[in-house]
């Protein structure tokens, strides 16, 4: 984002001062290396005072530590008036708060030209001259004053980064390949032929508005191809093309020209573009082997999400509804997919929370004790496979393959086992081979595993009974009215019930005033909750509710948090600055971090106001929030802040709750389970 880097930390004292934004260093957003920012570090480094600049490392989910490396390198671009002898000092930063050595950054610029960029590489052995070099501790890098001076310095940097001392020389000769550029209402869709040369660093994104002077615009990473432009509402003709850029930074030729406008939309044709762009993180950006979600990306491109890939699965299918894709190409995607999950680990039936792509394997990725079966992530994969059980209904040979396959998946999950106890009155979340019950985390309502007891209840083979409904998810029971008080810090609806009122809505069931959106999204992307009511609520009229308070807490606004309305709500759980966090209603769960899946997720609940805050995002902060794969995560304009990631739990919900409130087809796929009514019947739901 514009203004100032939140991972950033400016200090100064006595005489000196340097340049910030609310303790932060600015962005230039007209000065870059590498397209479209750099940092700015405008100084004044006088004698009797300090200054010091940290640019901090963000652990990114599956990204989370260094490869090995010699260098640390950057791009260093020196204004005119700069002295060289003001240069700042260069230091690292470790995780356990101990700063390197020091090293004086004139020494490592090998020409002082000025007004030009040039590339700075410091061996990590200056940093750290006893001893093994510890990368893996790396957490940011801090440039200080150097010589003192009664000159400002001023700087700005690009492209930080450790990187190896040795490359293969590898020389990119063939350039890119664009193949479309589509344009829609603020922004222009490019793609182009994919390439898998590890040689390429990056494809960079060059812009004409008068058919004749390019300048760089963007850069997108080697495994997508694919970049949105977002260009506001510009009138006429914007051509593109794009260079490979290779390790050393150098470029290939240019690509061929294309050339799209942008275009006044339409409600449906914006609701169509928003389906399409999520839709592509399951399609274009599923990991290679398996054909599943990723966990998010950019991330760990092996590790798949498997509750992320049955929320995917039922994006696919809406992508043929909607004409992404053929049925025919969804069929070999299925195929793929479930002779992947035939042979990958699974534990009495229940898959992992994660799996390796490439063998199947569990990836224990929250430690040593999450390597086993995840009844809840399992929950969500079913309640997928089951919808596509349902859409591939055709006699032929193929798609007979994929309902055996499925049929198979889901009569060998042993929702039983996950008792613990055959007298149990509750499911459990886990179980691990070498382990046990050693979580030993009892699945209790409200929250998002109402489809885990649904799943139990309906099954033919493994199946619970249907009075767990009740002794488990909406148990009354004191164990339960104390599991939901702890994790709300609240005794309202701590009883399963609530019965209050908030903002002027009631709300008959769920913990404080209804906790994050995704509890009413994820069990009900295949559970229709207008046929679901037990004794307690109809849960579509429950979950509308809880929709509402969210967005009337939005527009109340108490912690008085930038942006916020009624065309900016959806508090949920999703990627933020330091960590993962769920996001919730009230002054103790909300952080300023808001997050789009929340209000589009319920477009069924709340179409109006959804769909205002659909334009919102995508007209007024589509430059950061939006891309390739769609909305990005999560955005907090307190602090300055946009996620960097798309992510496989909320893609998807995206897609899907929006198809269902158009077509109903997920729920209605979903709900014509045989196991499904049959449950709807044990279970009393009218």
């Amino acid at each position: 984002m514009d203004s100032h880097y939140y991972y950033s930390k400016v200090e100064y004292t006595g005489g000196c001062w340097i340049k910030n934004t609310q303790g932060k260093l600015p962005v230039s957003e007209h000065q870059f290396f590498t397209p479209g920012n750099s940092l700015e570090l405008l100084y004044q480094p006088s004698e009797g005072g300090t200054w010091k600049a940290s640019v901090l490392h963000h652990n990114i989910r599956g990204i989370d530590a260094f490869n090995e490396a010699d260098y640390l390198s950057f791009w260093l671009y020196i204004k005119s008036g700069t002295e060289k002898a003001s240069l700042p000092v260069v230091s690292l930063l470790l995780d356990d708060m101990r700063e390197s050595q020091h090293a004086n950054l004139v020494d490592f610029v090998q020409s002082f030209d000025l007004d030009s960029w040039n590339q700075v590489r410091i061996p990590l052995t200056t940093f750290f001259t006893e001893g093994t070099v510890p990368v893996a501790q790396i957490n940011g890098v801090q440039f200080s004053k150097g010589a003192a001076s009664e000159n400002e310095g001023h700087l700005y940097i690009d492209q930080i980064e450790l990187i190896p001392g040795m490359r293969a020389a590898v020389v990119l000769t063939t350039p890119p390949q664009l193949t479309s550029a589509k344009g829609y209402e603020r922004h222009i869709d490019l793609t182009w032929k994919k390439e898998s040369n590890p040689a390429i660093k990056y494809i960079k994104v060059y812009r004409s508005t008068d058919g004749k002077n390019y300048q760089p615009v963007g850069i997108q990473l080697p495994q997508i191809s694919g970049y949105s432009d977002f260009v506001g509402t510009h009138e006429g003709r914007i051509g593109y093309k794009l260079t490979f850029v290779d390790h050393e930074y150098r470029e290939t030729e240019f690509s061929n020209v294309l050339t799209a406008s942008t275009r006044p939309m339409t409600d449906d044709e914006l609701l169509d573009m928003i389906q399409e762009s999520n839709f592509r993180y399951y399609w274009e950006g599923a990991e290679t082997n398996s054909g599943l979600a990723l966990e998010n990306i950019p991330g760990n491109p092996t590790m798949v999400a498997t509750g992320a890939s049955g929320f995917g699965i039922m994006a696919i299918i809406a992508g043929v509804k909607r004409g992404f894709i053929t049925r025919d190409q969804a069929v070999q995607r299925f195929l793929k997919i479930t002779d992947f999950l035939l042979k990958a680990d699974r534990f009495h039936g229940a898959f992992p929370h994660f799996l390796d792509g490439t063998t199947g394997k569990v990836v224990p990725f929250f430690g040593s004790r999450d390597n086993g079966g995840d009844l809840v992530e399992t929950s969500f994969l079913m309640q997928g496979l089951l919808t596509a059980k349902q859409f591939f209904n055709g006699s032929n040979k193929n798609e007979t393959q994929i309902r055996g396959a499925i049929t198979k998946l889901w009569n060998e999950v042993e929702w039983d086992w996950y008792r613990k106890t055959p007298d149990s009155d509750f499911l459990y979340w886990h179980w691990s081979p070498d382990q046990e019950w050693i979580i030993n985390h009892k699945l209790i309502g409200w929250n998002e595993v109402m489809i885990t007891y649904f799943l139990a209840i309906a099954s033919p083979t493994h199946g619970v009974p249907a009075s767990m409904y009740y002794t488990g998810w909406a148990s009354q029971s004191a164990e339960a009215a104390k599991y939901r008080a702890d994790w709300g810090k609240t005794t309202e609806g701590a009883t399963y019930t609530n019965g209050n009122t908030y903002y002027g809505i009631p709300l008959a069931v769920g913990v404080s005033n209804g906790g994050p959106l995704f509890f009413i999204h994820y069990s009900f992307l295949g559970l229709n909750p207008h046929l679901i009511t037990d004794k307690y609520t109809n849960y579509f009229e429950n979950n509308r509710n809880i929709a509402l308070i969210n967005q009337r807490y939005c527009i109340e606004n108490p912690k008085n948090y930038r942006g916020y309305g009624d065309d900016f709500w959806g508090l949920t759980a999703s990627d933020g600055p330091e960590h993962y966090a769920a996001n919730e209603p009230n002054e103790r769960g909300d952080e300023g971090k808001m997050t789009p899946t929340g209000a589009l997720a319920s477009f069924p609940y709340t179409p109006e106001a959804s769909m205002r805050a659909l334009k919102n995002y995508y007209r007024n902060y589509g430059k950061y929030l939006y891309g390739y794969y769609g909305f990005r995560d999560a955005i907090n304009l307190d602090i300055n802040w946009c996620s960097p990631i798309y992510m496989g739990l909320n893609q998807a919900p995206i897609v899907v709750m929006i198809e269902n409130y158009r077509s109903k087809l997920l729920w209605d796929l979903f709900m014509s389970n045989p196991e499904v009514e049959r449950a709807r019947e044990a279970l009393g739901f009218k």
